[in-house]
């Protein structure tokens, strides 16, 4: 690595890595400005999986719950308050490292080695939801499938309490009383499950340049049901009471007051956006060095947000169908989670007139907002593979998805033996970490373009102080106000409980593991790492960018990692 300034023109690519590698990925394209990993071919696919990634099952079957349960309209100012504190805030900060350095959750913390651990425990956390959340998409394909039919399986003429469609729910996914009753993998769901892994690894197969492709459907249909399912539920008889229950003149500023508020809002907040599970850093790690990264994590967040209240509208009106059919209060037809999409949303749908239409829209709905998500989730452990081993794995990407498909596929069947839902992981693990503070700032600059210190004033007071508090306190309280989980009335044994804590813990132990590590292999101390690849001067001419490097330990001759992308 050279002492002196070194020129690089716009159009070439300087790297150095651990492996040497100079084979060219097949899938990187001539007009391709990173020649060594490729990029988006057009920045509309590029927001299409990102608003993809964003926007998933939490928008239609968790934010809806959550605004109804907290005050209706009221629950709207803590959740816009923690998309400003910390969703955006940290949204931003992602998506302009990986956009920056060019490289996946894991590679792109050798910027800073001491902290490398949180990329390992990012790839983690989204192996464990990669693995959960095809299931997920799998009881959407079954029940697809199951929709081709009329009447519909689910409509029975006893639906007291709603417990026709429970009945059925249990009966189609074979659920046991409880995690200590596993039984034997429910083959037709084995089945389901396969599919939708086979999909998840052809929509991957090339990488960003296949998957690019699909999220023009999966990443727009989503948005046509959603209009669709208005529409129609605005014209049902009771759907004025299911939206004024939703959001309408029964909020409930009251509910401000309370702690557990807020903390839903922030929680929902990261859920939906998807932060710190590497998500963002991989996506973005695919762009052009140029691309305006903060205008783009403006609309995905506004977009994410959007959709959550829009899709509340086209839920709780045909809800408030439902509860005018019951003779019931809405609140005693509605649910959370599985039991909305999965019991409450097809129940009502059944009693509409050609119910199987809306039941297909509505799980083909849910398959295609389950896609774009999973499509990320399984770039980031591809990403992370390829970015470690480029020397081996660079021009095999189909393998390397295929082989991670396989591998996720085994791991997903005890989710669906009787044991069902509950097996699912319960605890996801928001983790944040900063590139240290005024560089950082300079290296976005270098990006988008230098800004005033009125606009940075704000993101610095999130980055350095606000954003790191409102996390804190919410982590705090809500290791304060745990409780063991149940699904419905199935209590989480024992031993379940403590497994969910070892899959905690064995994401984060990497953190501290991987720090002490890095210092232990360093010289000059734990300061000193710090400036181990350390960007001294930047002169913008036309097309030419001049950098100067150096190397102030041990730890950049042994990493020996630098990528610079114009």
């Amino acid at each position: 690595l050279p002492h002196n300034k070194k020129t690089i023109k716009h159009s070439q690519s300087f790297t150095i890595d651990n492996n040497g590698s100079n084979k060219q990925d097949p899938h990187v394209g001539q007009e391709d400005e990173n020649t060594d990993r490729g990029n988006w071919s057009s920045k509309r696919e590029y927001m299409l999986s990102m608003i993809g990634y964003a926007v998933g099952l939490g928008n239609v079957w968790r934010f809806p719950y959550l605004a109804y349960k907290h005050g209706g309209g009221a629950f709207l100012i803590p959740y816009t308050i923690m998309l400003a504190v910390a969703g955006l805030p940290l949204f931003f900060m992602e998506s302009s490292f990986g956009q920056f350095c060019s490289q996946g959750p894991i590679n792109v913390w050798k910027a800073v080695p001491i902290l490398q651990g949180v990329g390992i425990t990012m790839m983690l956390v989204s192996t464990f939801v990669a693995i959960y959340y095809n299931v997920i998409i799998a009881y959407s394909i079954y029940y697809l499938f199951a929709s081709f039919q009329y009447p519909l399986p689910w409509t029975l003429n006893v639906t007291a309490e709603n417990q026709t469609c429970r009945n059925e729910f249990t009966v189609a996914l074979q659920r046991t009383s409880s995690m200590n009753e596993t039984g034997p993998v429910v083959w037709h769901l084995a089945l389901c499950l396969l599919l939708a892994w086979i999909l998840v690894g052809a929509a991957l197969f090339k990488g960003i340049k296949s998957s690019g492709k699909v999220v023009y459907f999966t990443a727009t249909f989503p948005y046509v049901v959603l209009f669709i399912l208005l529409i129609r539920g605005v014209t049902l008889e009771g759907a004025k009471d299911g939206i004024e229950f939703y959001i309408g003149s029964k909020s409930n500023l009251t509910k401000l007051t309370d702690s557990e508020v807020w903390k839903d809002a922030a929680t929902q907040i990261f859920f939906s956006l998807s932060i710190a599970w590497g998500g963002l850093m991989a996506l973005s790690s695919y762009n052009k060095f140029y691309n305006n990264c903060y205008q783009d994590s403006i609309i995905v967040c506004i977009t994410n947000c959007g959709t959550s209240v829009f899709a509340g509208f086209a839920i709780f009106s045909i809800l408030g169908h439902m509860a005018h059919v019951y003779q019931r209060p809405v609140s005693e037809v509605a649910d959370a989670g599985f039991g909305l999409a999965f019991i409450a949303y097809p129940d009502a749908l059944s009693k509409l007139p050609i119910s199987p239409l809306w039941s297909i829209l509505f799980f083909v709905m849910l398959i295609t907002l389950g896609l774009d998500s999973q499509f990320a989730g399984i770039e980031v452990i591809a990403t992370c593979l390829q970015d470690a081993y480029p020397k081996l794995l660079k021009s095999k990407r189909g393998i390397v998805t295929t082989a991670v498909c396989i591998v996720l596929f085994l791991l997903g069947l005890p989710c669906i033996t009787r044991v069902g839902i509950p097996f699912t992981p319960f605890t996801m693990i928001k983790m944040h970490y900063m590139k240290g503070g005024n560089r950082f700032i300079k290296d976005i600059e270098m990006m988008i373009g230098s800004k005033s210190a009125l606009f940075w004033l704000w993101w610095r007071a999130c980055w350095f102080f606000i954003t790191p508090v409102v996390l804190s306190i919410i982590l705090v309280w809500s290791l304060y106000t745990f409780t063991s989980p149940t699904y419905g009335s199935v209590a989480y044994p024992d031993w379940g409980i403590s497994l969910g804590w070892c899959m905690t813990a064995f994401c984060l132990i990497w953190i501290p593991i991987l720090a002490v590590w890095k210092v232990y292999k360093a010289s000059g101390g734990p300061w000193q790492v710090k400036q181990d690849v350390h960007v001294l001067s930047e002169k913008k001419r036309t097309g030419v960018l001049t950098w100067s490097v150096t190397e102030g330990s041990a730890m950049v001759q042994e990493e020996r990692l630098i990528q610079i992308y114009l």
